[in-house]
């Protein structure tokens, strides 16, 4: 009879120790979001982007313009005498090196507002994920890039799309 008393407690101070875990466990709340789709349907994102293909694309003419000028200056010198070329060939050089400084510069001034607006928009995603995360106390939220396994109802993706073109629309 002694031995059966010994189980029953042994049993209920080993589920007692097991539950708490098991509780706590059950109180953790994980969620994932693919920064990649929030990337393609935030509104502000496609803005930056349209403004920023914008950019290049005068950027690109620009340079086109530069280039045909100094080949069309090259053609000139080519037609010129060998005493002549050679009297417009530090001219020559001096174009090239200012098309490549300009080039240089447009590439540098695209590449560092494309580096901000970057900076912005993860701002922004991860004010996102911090407002719906705390107030769906979820306990960690991940990116869907470094999982292996995303079970669907773990997905906040579209709800932080909602919170991010919402505030934005404001």
């Amino acid at each position: 009879m002694k031995k059966l008393g010994f189980l029953v407690l042994s049993a209920m101070i080993a589920l007692g120790i097991f539950a708490v875990p098991v509780k706590a466990a059950a109180a953790e709340k994980f969620g994932y979001v693919s920064i990649e789709r929030v990337g393609d349907a935030y509104l502000k994102a496609k803005e930056y982007m349209k403004v920023l293909e914008g950019k290049e694309a005068a950027y690109t003419k620009e340079i086109d313009k530069k280039r045909d000028e100094i080949k069309a200056f090259q053609d000139k010198i080519n037609m010129l005498s060998e005493k002549e070329r050679d009297a417009k060939s530090a001219e020559l050089e001096a174009k090239i090196k200012t098309f490549q400084d300009f080039v240089r510069q447009k590439e540098s001034d695209l590449r560092k507002e494309q580096v901000d607006k970057t900076i912005e928009l993860s701002k922004d995603i991860k004010a996102a994920i911090d407002k719906y995360s705390s107030k769906e106390n979820f306990t960690m939220v991940f990116d869907a890039a470094a999982l292996a396994y995303q079970p669907k109802n773990m997905d906040i993706t579209d709800k932080v799309i909602d919170i991010l073109n919402k505030e934005y629309k404001k």
